[in-house]
């Protein structure tokens, strides 16, 4: 064979081989071969900040292989994934293995038979100011984690390790808790009038809601109050005052980036962050799809670009007329506008061909895959159709002094809902909000002065909610608003945090623990700036900049570190370390046991340490349910998550992912 293919993973090689055919030998680099050394800072600071890369210790057999691989070969080409990580891992191959030799770079953002030969037609050399770009993020993270690490471990417990962006992360989801906390509920009052269209056949019920007295809103706070206006309106007249008709367009959403398939995957699939980019990954390096197998059947799926290829809007604008009709087709492709900071070069995630439905795919991907697949494409084909259309009518409604209003809606033409019927999801989404709310109200012809028939008033109690806790859709969203991380950080985040044990996944929502608010409260307290929203997003665009050329590395690494020294130089000087005493005394020494933090999570140890080394476990106080055994449950944790264990292990083997007096959790 001619040619050296290198790429990051085997699912990868596969699929590119069989493209290529037999001039090419395709092999994996299995992600970074070169790192910064695990145990050193590995940053020059006093010399303009360089960094001293290391062949990580396992990838050691593999860079031999590689290096063997590429004797007698005529061309070297890195075809590592199309980004800021894909760049540097080629140029750290290179740099490392192939110094010297003729190594060309390609890249493509789908994994198809026409997308890779037009990519190594156009092989080039590498794009020094993205791999500067990314060194730029690696130093910068190594800093903050290397240097806050040990001060987690001096104030609470050795083992914890910070983060720049994922502890922006965990400040967001720590101060939404303590809203929470802080929220009083406040109760209030509705009232829904069943009216009717009287002397007519058929059905002609609908339901309005009190809106206002005397022309100003109404407000109800107590269930006597709402009592007396239904007493007083029971036998007044309710009478039609105006009729509002409008026609409303409901535009179809862009094609998925990141941020937004991770959004939507949790919304309708609820699949976390992680999850969704690991189905992702499998969809874009390529699936057995029977003669063609592989194929890689999505775009790259690490894109904040909006953009679509020439080629591919041809042809899904086409699929649209054959399978839904011209009507459904807009004069002229629909464009979306990206965001500032976004990698113009980089597509929209789309299926690779329009060709291959859903439908077609069903027995090649599993259930999650093909869900996910459906996702993608019915979102890319909505894209490009017509915008909804339909009638809403609001209708007011007198009874004395009081003010009713009805509204209802009525669709006219369904455009991009026939592929992407976002309503119904979105309806199927609000499970916790009223039946009333989630019933359509059907409104019959009305005139304006008509008096209609009144079937019963129904007042209902409510109470006004805390916000919300984030789920991996709502953090996400608020990243990307905040202009914190970029497409390939949104997952690691939510992973980290929930690794570290800093934040839990409960019914689908992010709850920090103790051990998060108190890293969150130390970060926040001696680096407010690190853990700034503002001061991150500019981070963020600096290292953008970087990539366009328009900064330095050095500088941007420079302005950071010097006042980051100075709060890590204050903290140092400064930081205690926290002791909470309980009332347990030590079985060997009869000194308090005090709380720690470790690995497993929060445990008791001697006050004494490390004269006596006693320690034990934190029970939780539910009995263990095994028969004959009499231990108590204890929370463990494990690379699955949190699990409850018994206390008598390894005597006995309980355990279970939640307390059995609290089945919900």
């Amino acid at each position: 064979m001619k040619n050296l293919v290198i790429v990051e993973s085997p699912t990868k090689a596969r699929t590119i081989s069989k493209i290529l055919g037999a001039d090419y030998t395709v092999v994996s680099s299995m992600g970074h071969i070169i790192d910064l050394p695990a145990k050193k800072l590995g940053v020059d600071v006093e010399n303009k900040f360089e960094p001293a890369y290391v062949v990580i210790p396992a990838k050691k057999k593999l860079l031999t292989q590689l290096k063997k691989e590429a004797k007698g070969k005529e061309k070297i080409y890195i075809a590592t994934d199309p980004d800021r990580e894909g760049e540097a891992i080629g140029w750290q191959i290179k740099d490392k293995i192939f110094k010297g030799k003729d190594v060309l770079r390609v890249s493509f953002h789908e994994i198809t038979p026409h997308a890779v030969s037009e990519a190594f037609k156009g092989a080039r050399d590498f794009d020094l100011k993205m791999i500067e770009a990314q060194v730029g993020r690696r130093v910068l993270d190594r800093l903050v984690g290397y240097f806050l690490s040990p001060l987690l471990w001096k104030k609470i417990a050795r083992g914890l390790s910070a983060g720049r962006v994922q502890s922006v992360g965990l400040r967001l989801i720590c101060e939404r808790e303590r809203l929470i906390q802080k929220f009083t509920a406040s109760e209030y009052w509705e009232i829904v009038a069943d009216l009717f269209k009287p002397k007519v056949s058929g059905e002609t019920h609908f339901t309005a809601k009190l809106e206002k007295v005397d022309g100003k809103k109404l407000e109800i706070e107590r269930q006597p109050d709402a009592q007396n206006i239904c007493d007083l309106l029971k036998d007044k007249e309710f009478k039609v005052s105006e009729i509002k008709k409008t026609e409303k367009k409901r535009y179809p959403p862009p094609p998925f980036i990141t941020s937004t398939m991770q959004q939507e995957a949790f919304n309708k699939l609820r699949f976390n962050a992680s999850k969704t980019m690991l189905i992702a990954q499998q969809l874009y390096e390529g699936i057995d799809v029977g003669e063609d197998n592989p194929v890689g059947l999505i775009t790259y799926m690490r894109t904040d670009s909006p953009n679509v290829a020439t080629v591919a809007i041809a042809e899904v604008r086409e699929h649209i007329g054959r399978s839904f009709g011209k009507d459904f087709l807009p004069d002229k492709p629909n464009v979306y506008k990206a965001k500032k900071s976004a990698q113009e070069a980089h597509e929209a995630i789309r299926p690779s061909y329009v060709c291959r439905s859903p439908q077609s795919l069903t027995s090649f991907l599993n259930h999650d895959q093909i869900r996910l697949y459906k996702l993608i494409y019915n979102r890319f084909l909505a894209s490009q159709m017509k915008p909804a259309e339909f009638l809403a009518t609001s209708v007011d409604i007198t009874a004395d002094k009081y003010s009713f209003v009805a509204n209802g809606s009525h669709l006219l033409f369904e455009g991009f809902l026939a592929a992407y019927n976002k309503i119904e999801d979105e309806e199927k989404e609000a499970e916790e909000e009223s039946d009333k709310e989630k019933t359509k109200n059907v409104i019959p012809p009305l005139e304006q002065g008509e008096v209609l028939g009144l079937e019963k008033l129904t007042p209902s109690q409510h109470f006004t909610k805390p916000p919300a806790r984030y789920s991996d859709s709502s953090l996400i969203k608020a990243l990307e608003e905040e202009g914190i991380g970029r497409p390939s950080t949104y997952a690691p985040i939510i992973y980290t945090i929930i690794m570290r044990d800093y934040v839990r996944r409960i019914k689908g929502y992010l709850n920090p623990t103790e051990l998060g608010f108190k890293v969150n409260d130390m970060l926040v307290e001696y680096f407010p700036k690190i853990l700034d929203f503002k001061f991150t997003a500019l981070m963020e665009e600096e290292l953008d900049q970087i990539e366009e050329g328009t900064l330095k590395r050095q500088d941007v690494l420079s302005k950071f570190y010097a006042p980051f020294k100075e709060s890590l130089d204050f903290a140092q000087a400064n930081i205690v370390k926290e002791v909470i005493t309980t009332d347990q005394l030590c079985d060997k020494c009869s000194k308090p046991m005090i709380i720690k933090w470790g690995r497993r999570g929060k445990f008791l140890s001697c006050s004494a340490f490390p004269e006596c080394k006693n320690s034990k476990s934190i029970t939780s106080g539910v009995k263990c349910p095994a028969e004959n055994c009499g231990g108590e449950l204890i929370e463990r944790h494990s690379t699955r998550g949190v699990f409850y264990g018994c206390s008598n292990f390894p005597k006995c083997t309980f355990t279970s992912r939640t307390l059995p007096e609290d089945k919900e959790e």
